[in-house]
């Protein structure tokens, strides 16, 4: 008995820890209130109570002497009151009742049967229709760490980080059983567990509220504690001294969560990912911008960078005439073996004595020009972490400052980073950064994800700062139930019907107009003007073909493009789908946009989905659109 009661059973996919003797469940890898355990025989449910409630241990032992002893003697209408004054009376073994307490003077009491409809006790968990869950799955085969954004609230709910992470995690365990169904029938998936990494509270427990509270102005006070609270933490993180308070805060947490996890699961062997929402994205952002690859791996990639250069050679200097449409110079430059390295080293005398004309030159030494720029904007990018340094570039004229941090490294190396509404874009053009090298990639993170809602007033697109010279459409997010939702089809529908209908109405018109206007010719020449009004037909369908395409934002985006090795060469902005709802008014839902993630659907798919490939299991059905 004593040895058993001493038990610390592991409950909630192991991030609780019930202690059976103190009747306790306490949190593992976050702070929060210790809840009662209840060792549950006796209980109660009134007529509005949609399940029973069980009483306290110490009650219940009052209640089941009670009804022993009336069991035995066959002595029945016990009545017994509760420590809530609540009276208690036993009929007999199917009818006992439970009444409420009085709220009047003992002295003037009514009796039990006046104080209103009794609660019924139940001795016993026989007949009681209550779903026990199974359980999460035991394995783990993969975890992520989630980094919130500004204020202590995550949703529209004013929920906790960890309520919402919860949510997330659910929705997760859905996902897996719709869309995993065959690799967990072969037990190749378990589950992915996602741990909150909270640093509001070690930022707000500095002091720094103290010196805010003395400077506010005690006007629409609520309004000022809000801002306080919330938006404030996009400038404390600018600020050198509580940028390095966040940043510590984050990379230790997240180290010690994991070394925590890995204490309690020695058989795990999964990877770890990394997601952050809002300014929490930034965060990780820059953390991974700042870590630390191996020297190993520092080589390979630039032995890797060498031989593609090397390979590219001749080839290279193909491609970037035929891209100035001067492919009619390639023999030239082929004849005096001219590869990238060395035509970057031209200048316009060396063009002039290869014979190139004056035109032709200048869209080269323009070309040349732009390139470089860009190699010292990437050279900018590639080394942004020297405390509180501003470089200056003659050649872009801009400014890059960084805040004053140094940043820690994690213990481990991600394998994804998710970013959920995320304003990297927006803090990195504000820092100067026009460009980020399409050959940039994170020092230890392969994969990185930007997922937005449309109507998300906080989130920036990433794709644009690595190819600015094209315009294209993030990737769209299909629905998990695997098509469009029916508004946006519909959209689409009534969008390509009148273009349809234009075109048709003015092809119509035209025919009309021609018949109209034309002159009448000898029967003998009928061939021939048939002929040309085939042509004239013909040259004129030709803008209308074009013109009968869907529009951009109709169109399914291609896989095609380029845009650099951010993310292993794929695409790296995903837009979700707006519900029906939200397309009525985008100013309305603008906020419930930014705070959404936590129990989207789409996005959770999108998650499971890419960690899942890394490990060569792939959904179910594949879903229509995605890459």
């Amino acid at each position: 008995g004593k040895e058993q009661d001493d038990v610390v059973v592991p409950t909630s996919g192991g991030r609780y820890d019930v202690h059976l003797r103190a009747r306790q469940r306490v949190a593992v890898y976050w702070e929060e209130e210790v809840s009662e355990v209840r060792r549950c025989t006796w209980f109660y449910k009134g007529d509005k109570d949609n399940k029973y409630i069980p009483y306290s241990e110490s009650f219940s032992e009052e209640l089941e002497e009670a009804y022993m002893i009336a069991v035995t003697l066959d002595e029945w209408k016990k009545k017994l009151e509760s420590p809530n004054r609540e009276v208690i009376i036993l009929h007999n073994p199917k009818l006992m009742v439970h009444y409420h307490p009085v709220a009047s003077s003992d002295d003037w009491v009514s009796t039990p049967t006046e104080q209103g409809r009794p609660r019924t006790v139940k001795r016993g968990v026989e007949n009681i229709a209550v779903e026990i869950p199974s359980g999460e799955p035991l394995q783990i085969d993969h975890l992520v760490f989630v980094v919130h954004g500004i204020g202590p609230a995550c949703d529209i709910r004013f929920r906790s980080i960890v309520q919402c992470v919860n949510d997330f995690r659910n929705v997760s365990l859905s996902m897996l059983q719709a869309h995993f169904k065959k690799a967990q029938e072969q037990q190749q998936v378990g589950r992915v567990e996602f741990l909150p990494v909270n640093w509001h509270s070690s930022l707000h427990s500095t002091g720094v509220d103290v010196d805010l509270e003395r400077i506010t102005l005690p006007s629409i006070n609520r309004l000022r504690h809000f801002i306080n609270d919330t938006i404030l933490d996009v400038f404390f993180y600018n600020s050198s001294t509580y940028c390095q308070t966040i940043v510590d805060t984050v990379a230790s947490e997240m180290n010690r969560l994991h070394q925590l996890f890995l204490q309690r699961n020695p058989q795990f062997r999964g990877g770890v990912s990394i997601a952050g929402h809002s300014l929490g994205s930034l965060i990780l952002f820059d953390l991974l911008t700042n870590q630390k690859a191996d020297p190993e791996e520092d080589e390979h990639r630039a032995q890797g960078s060498r031989s593609t250069s090397a390979m590219a050679g001749i080839e290279g200097v193909k491609e970037i005439l035929k891209k100035l449409e001067l492919s009619e110079y390639c023999d030239v430059f082929e004849k005096e073996k001219m590869d990238r390295q060395a035509l970057f080293l031209c200048t316009e005398t060396n063009l002039k004595e290869m014979g190139i004309p004056l035109g032709p030159r200048m869209k080269i030494l323009h070309y040349l020009s732009s390139e470089r720029e860009m190699k010292v904007t990437a050279e900018l990018w590639l080394h942004p972490q020297s405390p509180r340094e501003i470089v200056q570039c003659t050649n872009l004229n801009i400014q890059l400052s960084q805040v004053s941090a140094n940043y820690p490294q994690l213990n481990y190396k991600p394998t994804i980073f998710f970013a959920f509404g995320s304003p990297i874009g927006m803090f990195l053009t504000v820092r100067g950064v026009k460009r980020i090298d399409p050959n940039y990639s994170l020092p230890t993170c392969k994969g990185f994800f930007n997922i937005f809602h449309p109507f998300d007033p906080v989130a920036y697109r990433i794709e644009p700062m690595i190819v600015p010279d094209l315009e294209f459409e993030p990737m769209l997010l299909p629905h998990h139930k695997g098509r469009k939702r029916m508004h946006l089809e519909l959209k689409e529908g009534l969008t390509r019907m009148s273009v349809d209908l234009k075109n048709n109405l003015l092809g119509s018109l035209r025919v009309a107009w021609q018949s109209f206007t034309r002159a009448p010719v000898p029967a003998l020449e009928a061939g021939s003007t048939e002929a040309e009004t085939e042509a004239e037909a013909g040259t004129e369908k030709q803008p209308d073909t074009k013109a009968e395409e869907p529009p951009a934002a109709v169109k399914e985006e291609s896989p095609l493009i380029n845009v650099g090795r951010l993310n292993g060469g794929n695409r790296i902005d995903y837009v979700l789908q707006e519900k029906p709802i939200e397309s009525f008014n985008e100013y309305l839902f603008a906020l419930q946009g930014h705070l959404c993630y936590w129990e989207s659907e789409d996005t959770v798919l999108l998650v499971l989905k890419e960690i899942y490939q890394t490990q060569g299991i792939t959904l179910d059905q594949p879903l229509p659109g995605s890459q």
